[in-house]
């Protein structure tokens, strides 16, 4: 039986799997006025017969037993038992707290995104975008800047301005020195107006079509963007040369540094490179010398990039690599000097492993405009936009300087205003009606005061204008996202969907989730009468020892045996003392800090000290320095009961006290033992139960002893040491278990509850309906 869990889950959006009811934000009682036949009642409260089906067609068309009447049964069961909860949260009035209303509310905005787009329009700037991404433009242009809300006379001003420059270049002149001279973009007169290669979402969307439309070697019409206008000449077009994955070490480098430091990150980054070249490792010298905070730790790897997305000289060598391993001699760009390592080249994906991200990035991109566009063309038709003349000009009247200069202000008239002549405009006329549903021109002059904002140079009417076109976009869209609900049903039921998962969510985890973890009483009761249900089977407590071949098998066998297994890998072997003194030099502190760091995350770990003293020294400072080392450590957080002194040897090369780090626990032999191969041993010492280990699940019935056995190629030595006969289990070893199924206890007593306060019948009419099997 394919079942869809009808309540809980992490979050809101996961709560429901798939179920609705009747209106969106609609109370009990509204949904009792539901037209239309109820496939039950739960009391008083109808459920919707059409809504019922819909929920169930959607959440099980795809399972085998779709239609069958034990399908529907099983399903309406759940249905009814959700349904409950929800009656029950709107009793109690979680629907009404400002919360709520704000969560749902928020959720209700995203979920109407797709809705406020032109699918079609989306689908074909997602495809137009991976298109192009299969080619690279290399590109310069020329920029003039506009706003993109100038005045007519500033946008003809800069249109004939760069139209000049155009004919300039076409006529023959250097591409490059006009955009030196004549370009507003700044970084012109520095590059020429070169802007490298680029490929489909890295520049705005207009320069982009312009672009990839323009032949190689030739100049583009008069291109127009948020910037201004731009004319675009395109150098070279090539095929995509997907993304690489580099890592990379680098000396820093100022790029006005004095020459003698020029040349000494020179010298450094050719010496470095070099000791590469001879074949020393990449992430140690990366990690000793590489000045790039950020990726020396992790060898110096970058994230995966494509062209465009870094600094040109840097791009240019590291794409020029075919092999992954290759290292590319030193690079220098405006940060420092680069040494490039490529670790793999990745070509342009498929189409269908990008067309989640592309879409979220033609959401966010400026090509997205054209979707808005499409948009509000077809709701202006579809919700019966119609403007009224009369009262646009006379709302357009009250435009003045003051509004260019943003200090427009507007007061409605007075309820005893005379009233205007007959036929007239007024403050109270409809400036344009959605679907019959008039918009006052007193409702767009106060608009106009609160969005206004200076526009030096502009006329009046055109301030107005711009305005009066933000007004109607805004009142269309809002008019669109109000009247989804009735529109989409698929809207409506995912709408329903959230707001009920909210309300269950609230409600679940004060009947059912926390007060199972919070009623210790009732949870105790509860264990106690179910005890049966909490029984360990035979266990045994014991080791297995699994390794990849008899010696290691037979190594890791001795090393348990000893029972104290030396620590040194990468442990400091001495910590060192001021000459003549019981006092550590700061070195001989850090290392300490190191022993204590390791004996608080290893507690089976423990310490031995030995004092030494150098030739000329006093013999009583071995001991001295002993006890510092002990002091030391204990205000580290280290268990005295871990640390021991041995007696003090013959004088030392150096003042210092030796370190002995030994420890009891199995993953020191593991890790010694898989220092090659993290698959050579495996230790495992624990109270075993069925289940738990194959190879011990086989010697289950037998007693205490050491035994040897090969299975699927490994080697393995299982020691039982103790046998323990089947009992209960206590609380705690069962809590995990136990309150879940304490939770559903509680959950099922309050359904119970419900169902009584709300007797449910059932519509076996409607149920058959259904049933197409």
């Amino acid at each position: 039986m394919h079942k869809r869990i009808l309540y809980a889950g992490a979050t809101a959006v996961t709560l429901l799997a798939g179920c609705q009811a009747s209106k969106p934000a609609a109370s009990a009682n509204a949904a009792a006025q539901a037209t239309g036949p109820a496939v039950e009642t739960l009391g008083n409260y109808p459920v919707p017969a059409n809504e019922f089906a819909y929920v169930y067609r959607k959440n099980n068309s795809a399972a085998p037993d779709f239609g069958t009447r034990q399908s529907v049964a099983e399903y309406l069961d759940l249905y009814t038992n959700f349904r409950l909860k929800v009656l029950e949260a709107e009793q109690r009035g979680l629907d009404t707290t400002q919360a709520f209303k704000r969560e749902l509310d928020g959720y209700r905005q995203q979920l109407a995104q797709p809705y406020l787009t032109e699918k079609s329009v989306t689908d074909q700037l997602v495809r137009e975008a991976y298109d192009r991404m299969s080619q690279e433009v290399n590109a310069s242009h020329i920029l003039i800047r506009v706003a993109p809300d100038a005045t007519p006379q500033d946008t003809l001003a800069a249109y004939q301005k760069v139209e000049k420059l155009r004919q300039q270049a076409l006529a023959g002149e250097d591409f490059g020195q006009l955009a030196r001279s004549q370009s507003e973009d700044p970084s012109a007169k520095e590059n020429a107006g070169k802007l490298g290669y680029f490929t489909a979402m890295q520049m705005v969307y207009p320069f982009e079509t312009a672009a990839y439309k323009t032949p190689v070697g030739q100049v583009s019409a008069p291109v127009r963007t948020r910037f201004g206008y731009h004319v675009i000449k395109v150098n070279d077009k090539r095929a995509a040369q997907g993304e690489i994955k580099v890592a990379h070490l680098m000396v820093r480098m100022n790029a006005n540094a004095p020459k003698a430091d020029s040349l000494t990150a020179k010298k450094k980054i050719d010496e470095l490179y070099n000791r590469l070249k001879k074949g020393e490792n990449w992430d140690k010298l990366v990690a000793q010398f590489s000045e790039d905070a950020g990726s020396a730790a992790n060898g110096g790897e970058l994230p995966p990039f494509g062209t465009g997305r870094m600094i040109p000289s840097f791009e240019e060598v590291a794409f020029k690599m075919q092999k992954p391993g290759e290292i590319a001699p030193p690079v220098q760009t405006p940060y420092g000097w680069h040494v490039i390592k490529l670790i793999e080249r990745q070509p342009v994906a498929k189409f269908a492993d990008v067309e989640a991200s592309l879409k979220s990035k033609v959401a966010k991109d400026s090509r997205s405009e054209l979707n808005k566009a499409a948009f509000l063309k077809r709701v202006r038709q579809e919700d019966q936009f119609v403007e009224v003349p009369a009262a646009k000009t006379y709302a357009f009247s009250k435009a003045d300087t003051a509004l260019v200069a943003g200090r427009f202000k507007y007061t409605a008239p007075a309820a005893t205003a005379k009233a205007p002549k007959k036929g007239a405009a007024n403050d109270n006329s409809a400036l344009f009606t959605i679907k019959g549903k008039p918009y006052t021109v007193k409702d767009f002059l106060t608009y106009v005061q609160q969005n206004q904002r200076p526009r030096t140079g502009a006329q009046p009417s055109f301030a107005m204008q711009q305005l009066y076109d933000q007004y109607v976009e805004q009142s269309l869209t809002e008019f669109e996202k109000n009247s989804l609900e009735t529109k989409y049903e698929d809207y409506r039921m995912l709408v329903k969907e959230y707001r009920d998962g909210i309300l269950l969510f609230q409600l679940m985890d004060e009947k059912v989730w926390s007060k199972a973890i919070e009623d210790t009483v009732g949870l105790k009761k509860y264990f106690a009468e179910n005890q049966a249900k909490y029984q360990w089977e035979q266990r045994v407590q014991g080791t297995v020892v699994s390794a990849a071949t008899p010696a290691l098998l037979a190594r890791a066998q001795k090393e348990l045996k000893a029972g104290r297994f030396p620590v040194t890998k990468n442990v400091p072997k001495a910590a060192p003392f001021r000459s003549g003194t019981a006092m550590l030099t700061k070195g001989g502190g850090l290392v300490l800090d190191d022993i204590a760091k390791r004996m608080l995350q290893d507690t089976l770990a423990r310490v031995t000290l030995t004092g030494r003293v150098k030739k000329g020294e006093k013999a009583s400072l071995a001991k001295a320095r002993a006890d510092e080392a002990v002091r030391y450590l204990r205000t580290r957080g280290a268990f005295g009961r871990r640390i021991s002194q041995a007696a003090p040897v013959a004088p030392a090369a150096e003042s210092v006290v030796q370190l002995a780090l030994v420890s009891s626990n199995p993953a020191v032999i593991e890790a010694e033992l898989n220092e090659r191969n993290p698959l050579s041993v495996q230790i495992t010492q624990k109270v075993f139960q069925k289940g738990d280990n194959k190879v011990m699940d086989d010697l289950l019935g037998k007693g205490p002893g050491t035994y040897n056995v090969q299975k699927d190629g490994r080697y393995y030595a299982v020691t039982i040491e103790k046998v323990l006969p089947p009992g209960p289990k206590t609380l705690a070893e069962a809590r995990g278990q136990a309150t879940s199924d304490y939770q559903t206890y509680l959950e099922k007593e309050w359904i119970t509850q419900m169902r009584t306060a709300r007797p449910v019948k059932v519509n076996e009419a409607e149920v058959n309906k259904l049933i197409t099997k």
